[in-house]
C-alpha cells in the first residue's frame, strides 16, 4: 500500500504481510493495558453520530475511485462452512462490481484447510481540501471534542 500527494510524493508506504516483529509485540502489550470502558465511549459517541454521518458522507464525495481489483482466496476447515461463506462473499462481490463500474472483486474458494490469501490493486483519489471544511464542522461540535478526550484519556 502506498499513499502518495499529488501523485508523486511517496508519504508512507507498507507491504503487506509486514515483517514487522516489533509492531506485534507492541500490539499484544497494548491490549493487556488497554483499561478503555466500551460503555462510557459508547455513552460519549451517542450524541455524535449524526455529526459523524454527516462528515462520512462529505468523505464519501471526496473519493474518487480510480480502480479496484481484488482477488481473495477463502477456505475453512469443513467444506460446507467454505461453500456457505463463499456464497456470501460472491453475493456481495456481485453486488459491489454491478454498483461501480471500475470494480473487478473475484473470490474463489479453497478446499484445503483455513486459508485466507488476498492480492488486489487499489487506486482512489482523495481531494482533501473538499475535506477540510467537513473535518472542521465536525470538530467544532462540542459533543465530539469531549469524546475525543474520552477516548484520549480512556
Amino acid at each position: 500500500m502506498k499513499i502518495l500527494i499529488l501523485k508523486k510524493i511517496k508519504i508512507y508506504s507498507i507491504t503487506f504481510p509486514s515483517q514487522d516483529k516489533d509492531y506485534e509485540e507492541e500490539e499484544e502489550e497494548d491490549d493487556e493495558e488497554s483499561g478503555t470502558d466500551i460503555k462510557e465511549i459508547l455513552k460519549l459517541a451517542k450524541p455524535c453520530f449524526e455529526d459523524f454521518k454527516t462528515f462520512l458522507e462529505s468523505f464519501v464525495k471526496c473519493i474518487k475511485i480510480k480502480k479496484l481489483k481484488n482477488h481473495i482466496i477463502f477456505g475453512l476447515d469443513s467444506y460446507a462452512d467454505t461453500a456457505q461463506y463463499i456464497g456470501y462473499i460472491w453475493g456481495l462481490l456481485t453486488i459491489v462490481n454491478n454498483a461501480h463500474e471500475n470494480a473487478r472483486l473475484t473470490a474463489e474458494p479453497s478446499f484445503n484447510g483455513s486459508v485466507l490469501d488476498a492480492e488486489g490493486i487499489n487506486e482512489l483519489d482523495i481531494n482533501l481540501l473538499k475535506l477540510i471544511p467537513p473535518a472542521l464542522r465536525l470538530i467544532s461540535k462540542k459533543e465530539v471534542r469531549t469524546l475525543i478526550r474520552g477516548v484520549m484519556n480512556g
